[in-house]
C-alpha cells in the first residue's frame, strides 16, 4: 500500500512509473515498492540459481501498513500466526538508505523504532457568553500548553542503539563536528549540540534522543458565541524504546503542569532492545561493494509493521539498500511529490538482499 498522491504537484504522473534522468519516478518508489521489487528479484535469483538457504525464507507482502495494518500484519498475526513459527529475523523497510555527513557516506540500518501512542489532554475552565471577558478559560489554558510544548523539548534519553550510532559517526568525521557529536551523548549538552548541527542534519537526530509529541487536533466549543468550559487537545506521541507510556505522561506533566487531565491512548509497545546479531553481516555486504561506506544502526522515529512482529519476538532490520546521491533527502522525498529512486539502486539493493539470503546461517 502507498499513501495518496492527491493535491501534489508532480513532474510526472505519480502512478506511471516513469523512468527519467536515472530515476524511477512515482508514488511508493521509496516507500516501499522498491523494497518489494528488490525482495522478489532476489528470491527469483536464488530460485534460479538453486540456492539452498540455511532455513525457510518467507516472503510476506502485507497490505495497509500506512493505515495501521488491520487487514495486513495484524490480521496475519491474529489469524495465521503459524506462518511466523520459529521466525527469528525479518528484513523490511525504512533502512538501508544513505546519509552524508562531513563528506562521509553512511548507510542507515534500522534495528528499532519508537513506540507510537496518542495523548488526550483535557483542560477545564470557566465558560460563558462570548461577549464577556473570561480569564483562565479552558481555551486559554490549552493555548499556554501549546506554547510550552512548542518551546520546550522533552528530556534527553540515550539508548544503547543511538549511543552506538553516534559513536560510529563521531569516529569517522573531522573536527569540529566530531566534538559536537560526542557531546550529543552528554545529556547536559545534547540540546545545545542539536541546535549547532541542525543546519547540516535538520531534525534527524532530535527524535532519536527525546520522546516527542505533536499537536494534531482540538475539540472545543460548538458555537461561535459560547466560551467552552472544556477543551481537549490531541497529540501524536512517539516514545523511545527504552521508555513507556507512563514516562511520556510524566514528562508532559512536567512541561504543562497538573491543571489538566492527561490520558495516553493507542499505545503500541515495541521491543525494549535490539538484537544486533545480524548487523555485522548486513554491514559487511555493503562494505564489500563500497569499501568507504559506513553502516550504522538506527532507531526510526516512525512506525512500521516491525512493531507488530516484535510482539512475536522477531527482530526486524530495515535493510533495503538505496544508494542516494549526496543532497538527496530520503525522509523529505517519502510521501512527497516527485518521490523517486535511482535506477542503479534497484540493482545494487537486489544484490545486497540476495547476499543476505545466501549468507544467512541461522
Amino acid at each position: 500500500d502507498v499513501v495518496t498522491a492527491a493535491n501534489q504537484n508532480w513532474t510526472y504522473p505519480p502512478f506511471e512509473g516513469k523512468i527519467a534522468d536515472g530515476y524511477v519516478w512515482g508514488r511508493g518508489t521509496l516507500d516501499m515498492k522498491c523494497g518489494l521489487a528488490m525482495m522478489i528479484a532476489s528470491l527469483l535469483r536464488a530460485k534460479a540459481e538453486n540456492l539452498q538457504p540455511a532455513g525457510d525464507i518467507i516472503f510476506c507482502a502485507m497490505c495497509d501498513e500506512e493505515t495501521g495494518g488491520a487487514y495486513g500484519a495484524k490480521f496475519l498475526i491474529r489469524e495465521h500466526m503459524d506462518i511466523f513459527k520459529d521466525v527469528k529475523y525479518a528484513i523490511s523497510e525504512f533502512g538501508g538508505y544513505t546519509m552524508f555527513l562531513n563528506g562521509k557516506k553512511f548507510y542507515l540500518i534500522q534495528v528499532a523504532e519508537k513506540h507510537h501512542c496518542s495523548a488526550e489532554i483535557t483542560f477545564h475552565g470557566p465558560g460563558g457568553h462570548g461577549s464577556i471577558p473570561i480569564k483562565n478559560s479552558a481555551m486559554y489554558k490549552m493555548g499556554k500548553a501549546l506554547v510550552d510544548l512548542n518551546d520546550k523539548r522533552l528530556p534527553v534519553h540515550i539508548s544503547a542503539v543511538t549511543e552506538k550510532m553516534i559513536n560510529i559517526i563521531a569516529s569517522h568525521i573531522s573536527e569540529p563536528e566530531r566534538t559536537y557529536f560526542k557531546q550529543l551523548l552528554d545529556p547536559a549538552m545534547t540540546d545545545e549540540m542539536l541546535e549547532i548541527i541542525k543546519d547540516k542534519t535538520g531534525n534527524f537526530f532530535d527524535p532519536l534522543l527525546h520522546n516527542t509529541v505533536n499537536a494534531i487536533m482540538v475539540k472545543g466549543g460548538e458555537r461561535i458565541n459560547v466560551v467552552p468550559g472544556e477543551v481537549t487537545l490531541y497529540l501524536d506521541g512517539r516514545i523511545l524504546p527504552i521508555l513507556n507510556d507512563n514516562d511520556l505522561r510524566d514528562e508532559l506533566i512536567n512541561v504543562i503542569g497538573h491543571d489538566c487531565d492527561i490520558k495516553i491512548t493507542n499505545y503500541e509497545k515495541a521491543k525494549d532492545d535490539a538484537d544486533l546479531s545480524l548487523f555485522d553481516m548486513l554491514s559487511d555486504i555493503l562494505k564489500e561493494k563500497e569499501p568507504d561506506c559506513i553502516p550504522i544502526p538506527i532507531i526510526i522515529s516512525a512506525s512500521t509493521d516491525a512493531r507488530l512482529l516484535a510482539k512475536l519476538d522477531i527482530q526486524t532490520y530495515g535493510y533495503l539498500p538505496i544508494d542516494l546521491p549526496e543532497g538527496f533527502s530520503f525522509m523529505s522525498a517519502v510521501h512527497a511529490a516527485d518521490e523517486r529512486i535511482p535506477v542503479k539502486s534497484m540493482y545494487s539493493g537486489t544484490d545486497a538482499i540476495y547476499e543476505v539470503i545466501k549468507r544467512y546461517r541461522g
